[in-house]
């Protein structure tokens, strides 16, 4: 038997910690990160400008519900997240969700759900469950996204071409056939305008890459002047111009919602009930959900994207209570769920951001140009929105984990292709659920596979095919590899049956060195067997246990029976009992 392993100390009680990455990015700010910040921040907050409208509107909101979730939310996550340099604000990941919540719930309970939504992000963080959400499998991650991006892209087409459609339906199938419905609806200048915009977005970057034909004509300076202006900017100034210099009949936010408030929105408190929060579970649950894989995940991304070798890893659970904090405050202004977005964050970053100081700019400058601008938005053509979200859509999915799957498992394969048709055909949540479960039951298949018996020869055979030692006994010895666990129980079944075959007096060792894990069911297992043995008036032997093994052993009175048993069948021993290891 091994040694009885020390006694670990208890665990320290729970402890609140709430403490925001601004207060440590503060110590030592010079004027240098100040301005660095300053041009970050401004930048991206020119960029969020076109996105949160065009997310709140694909959203089925208006438009100034994801300029101010933008705003205030932006603000709260930069002022109170456990990051230096994480934007936040409406994100393309929620539109399908929203969508179909405010279809089937109406938009009074979007605000609701998002409010709770909010609280069960905060209880995530604040009892310390943050890394949890790695538990979810890459090939789950890359699914949802892809679907949701799919998803996106299929409910932009109604904008992007100009279609006669009132209103687009929240399903997949559906939106299909009501797309190929209206085709004969086409308004050539909305899609002269949408393929204007999805085509400048894709070129844009492209004009400013070194060795480019424009690069070789144009001053550096110039270059990187226009360079440092975002693609979605310019798209949204220049094609709107037009459309209004042309006198193109195109719908615009003007025509649809009548404009952009020019004011603060109003703190409301939404019609709150215990009953309507009920219904609302699964709505509350894909919202948390959701929020906190996409806010975790692009913390992760602006990990693996910093290049100052001081930049500071991200707080994973004082990043969720942020996130809690801005989605509890958003919905009583009438904002939708906020969440982290890689896109901004990584432009954050690579403008030079060094503190969550940049993201406080960014919501004040989105802040500025709402206040200031707001009639401008009138103008501003659906079709070059639709562009634009059909160009993040593109940018959101991981095409290439397709080309891929043919070097990864069959287990990889099932798990990315499910969820990702899940989430087309259904929604996330159901995408999610399936692919977790899914996943579990594949890791309990695969490491129930990596469990092994290996028969061990430790003396020479007699003529009933047992070992013999020096005494008396015949001799049954096996290894034990891997994990014994209830997916692996069953593969104890035939040591059971040949100590059933074995004569009487049987002597039976198990080498349990290589068994790094045992549950309450393999220890069944090994019952099954100190039984058999014992109706055989034999002895058992379980040598060289691992800590936790021998741990369980102990703790559930088996090593006690064993030696019980042991001694009440026979004190005589064999050599290989007294060597303590098989050979």
């Amino acid at each position: 038997m091994a040694c009885r392993p020390a006694r670990k100390p208890l665990p320290m009680p729970f402890s609140f910690a709430f403490r925001p990455r601004l207060f440590d990015a503060l110590r030592g700010y010079s004027r240098s990160r100040w301005i660095a910040d300053l041009g970050a921040g401004v930048t991206v907050g020119i960029v969020a400008l076109p996105l949160a409208m065009a997310f709140a509107i694909a959203s089925g909101l208006k438009p100034e519900a994801g300029l101010w979730t933008a705003i205030i939310g932006g603000f709260l996550i930069a002022l109170l997240g456990g990051t230096n340099v994480q934007i936040g604000g409406p994100a393309g990941a929620f539109i399908v969700i929203v969508y179909g919540i405010v279809e089937r719930y109406g938009v009074a309970n979007l605000l609701i759900a998002t409010a709770c939504a909010g609280v069960l992000l905060f209880l995530l963080g604040m009892f310390k469950l943050g890394s949890l959400v790695r538990f979810v499998p890459v090939s789950i991650v890359i699914g949802f996204t892809n679907g949701i991006a799919v998803l996106i892209g299929l409910s932009q087409l109604k904008d992007w071409l100009g279609l006669a459609i009132d209103k687009m339906p929240g399903n997949f199938f559906s939106q299909v056939h009501t797309l190929a419905l209206n085709l004969h609806s086409i308004n050539p200048y909305a899609l002269a305008l949408g393929a204007a915009c999805l085509g400048g977005l894709f070129l844009w970057p492209r004009l400013f890459v070194q060795g480019s034909p424009v690069l070789r004509v144009a001053e550096g300076h110039t270059v990187r002047r226009f360079a440092r202006i975002p693609a979605p900017v310019v798209a949204l100034v220049t094609l709107t111009v037009l459309a209004r210099w042309l006198e193109m009949p195109v719908e615009t936010i003007g025509t649809r919602f009548g404009g952009i408030p020019q004011q603060p929105p109003a703190f409301a408190l939404p019609d709150f009930s215990w009953d309507t929060v009920r219904l609302l579970v699964t709505p509350t649950v894909t919202i948390a959900l959701l929020g906190a894989i996409e806010s975790l995940l692009c913390a992760r991304v602006a990990d693996q994207v910093a290049t100052d070798p001081q930049y500071r890893k991200h707080d994973p659970n004082q990043e969720l209570m942020a996130q809690g904090v801005a989605n509890f405050v958003v919905p009583f202004f009438g904002g939708m769920p906020a969440t982290g977005t890689i896109a901004r964050t990584v432009t954050n970053l690579r403008a030079g951001a060094t503190s969550p100081i940049a993201g406080i700019v960014h919501a004040a400058t989105l802040a500025a140009i709402v206040l200031v601008g707001a009639p401008l938005a009138l103008h501003i053509p659906l079709a070059v929105l639709a562009g634009i979200l059909l160009h993040v859509a593109w940018n959101m999915g991981e095409w290439h984990e397709f080309a891929r799957l043919r070097h990864f498992s069959n287990h990889y394969r099932l798990l990315m292709l499910g969820t990702f048709f899940l989430t087309v055909v259904f929604d996330l949540t159901v995408a999610v659920e399936a692919g977790l479960v899914l996943s579990c039951v594949l890791f309990v298949r695969r490491m129930g596979a990596l469990f092994r018996i290996e028969p061990l020869r430790t003396a020479p055979l007699d003529a009933s095919g047992l070992g013999m030692g020096a005494g008396p006994r015949p001799l049954l010895a096996w290894r034990l590899h891997g994990a014994l666990f209830f997916g692996a129980a069953a593969k104890i079944d035939p040591i059971v049956q040949a100590v059933e075959s074995a004569p009487r007096g049987v002597e039976v060792v198990l080498d349990a060195g290589p068994l790094f894990a045992l549950d309450t069911t393999g220890l069944e297992g090994l019952e099954q067997i100190l039984k058999t043995v014992g109706q055989r008036d034999g002895v058992l032997r379980v040598v060289n246990a691992q800590e936790q093994p021998l741990s369980l052993m102990e703790r559930s009175g088996f090593n006690e029976r064993l030696a019980a048993q042991n001694a009440a069948a026979s004190p005589l021993e064999s050599p290989l009992s007294s060597a303590g290891t098989p050979g």
